[in-house]
């Protein structure tokens, strides 16, 4: 079937409608008619291939809410109607190491896991093609429920950015007691903090914007420190168990290891290209781990959009509709944005769509492509 999307031929066009043809739902999977799209970071470094891997076209959007429309023979988790969600996974071999362990994020199988956009399909090695689109068919292991207490728009971004902070905390072993450093109050950061504060952490974040203070303070955090205060820095070192460390550019790491306890966890989550040099002496002296982590399993996600639901946690968002999706993208390439996370909403393209059929010669003409086994 036709299916109208968003997209990029190439790294320095703006998106465009693009139309191209998407099977049916088979054996396992589940056609969801999205209704809403969270706007990642991720999208724009893919899109403008920062990461140098983009398949081209690029369809992106991992953040993911809809309404069941079709489900293929087998599925047994979903029905038509069920309201659901997607992140950044679709698929994954099920059965290495990481996938029983529930971390499909890191699965060992042939083609690793299968990604929502610009990540080769199981099994047929067609790119794939995000949430800036219609509809997604996905694995039914990979669809997440989406609990009545939260409202589509807001449940997005935690598809991502919730599940993103989250993962670190539980792997760490995050308690009360614990003291949570959150770099960079972004679309991760306040996400960080919310679910730090419900997870009973002391919890001082990092922000150079003064205009931001008083709306993370009111988002739970104990203290927000500007990490260009050299006084303010010296005064947290060595108070820090976890950092949550969202930035999400190559940065210098020493003013943020000094934080650091013994024994302390640097985590990087937001930050894929490099680090700055920096000696690693503070590293040595008190034990002090650098670490990364990507995403988080179903399992884990369907946990945190359940915390979210039951502490009333989520993100400050802004809603637009796809025709804005270019605005929101190079607002955050310039760094800032008014709210921490645009969300689409899909009915936009809808109207899009009958838009382009009633006024032919004056909209915008979409590109078909067929998508083919790369």
């Amino acid at each position: 079937m036709d299916v109208l999307g968003y997209g990029t031929f190439d790294a320095t066009s703006r998106l465009g409608p693009i139309v191209f043809n998407q099977p049916e739902a088979r054996e396992g999977e589940v056609e969801i008619e999205i209704t809403h799209c969270g706007v990642c970071h991720s999208d724009l470094h893919q899109a403008r291939n920062d990461w140098g891997n983009t398949v081209w076209p690029c369809i992106p959007g991992h953040e993911i809410v809809g309404i069941v429309r079709k489900t293929g023979p087998g599925v047994t988790a979903y029905k038509e109607g069920d309201r659901v969600g997607v992140g950044c996974m679709i698929n994954s071999c099920q059965s290495c190491g990481p996938c029983e362990a529930h971390d499909e994020q890191y699965c060992e199988g042939p083609v690793s896991a299968t990604l929502t956009y610009n990540g080769t399909k199981i099994p047929s090695g067609v790119n794939t093609y995000g949430g800036y689109t219609e509809t997604i068919v996905v694995r039914e292991e990979f669809v997440l429920r989406i609990p009545d207490a939260i409202d589509s728009a807001a449940a997005a971004p935690i598809l991502c950015a919730g599940i993103t902070v989250y993962a670190p905390m539980k792997e760490f072993g995050l308690k009360p007691g614990h003291t949570v450093a959150v770099a960079g109050v972004g679309g991760l950061g306040h996400m960080a903090v919310q679910i730090a504060k419900a997870l009973g952490a002391t919890v001082v974040a990092f922000s150079r914007s003064e205009k931001k203070r008083a709306e993370i303070l009111e988002m739970g955090a104990d203290k927000v420190v500007d990490p260009t205060d050299e006084d303010a820095m010296e005064a947290e070192a060595g108070s820090v168990d976890l950092m949550i460390n969202t930035i999400p550019v190559p940065f210098d790491i020493a003013p943020y290891l000094s934080l650091m306890r013994h024994d302390g966890r640097l985590q990087i989550v937001g930050n894929m290209i490099e680090l700055e040099a920096f000696s690693p002496g503070p590293m040595v002296f008190n034990r002090i781990t650098i670490g990364g982590s990507l995403i988080g399993g179903i399992k884990d996600t369907q946990e945190v959009l359940d915390l979210c639901a039951e502490h009333g946690i989520a993100p400050a968002i802004q809603m637009i509709g796809i025709d804005d999706v270019n605005d929101a993208l190079d607002s955050l390439e310039q760094g800032g944005i008014g709210h921490f996370r645009h969300v689409i909403d899909m009915r936009s393209l809808r109207d899009s769509r009958e838009s382009m059929s009633q006024n032919a010669s004056r909209a915008e003409e979409p590109v078909r492509f067929q998508p083919e086994a790369g």
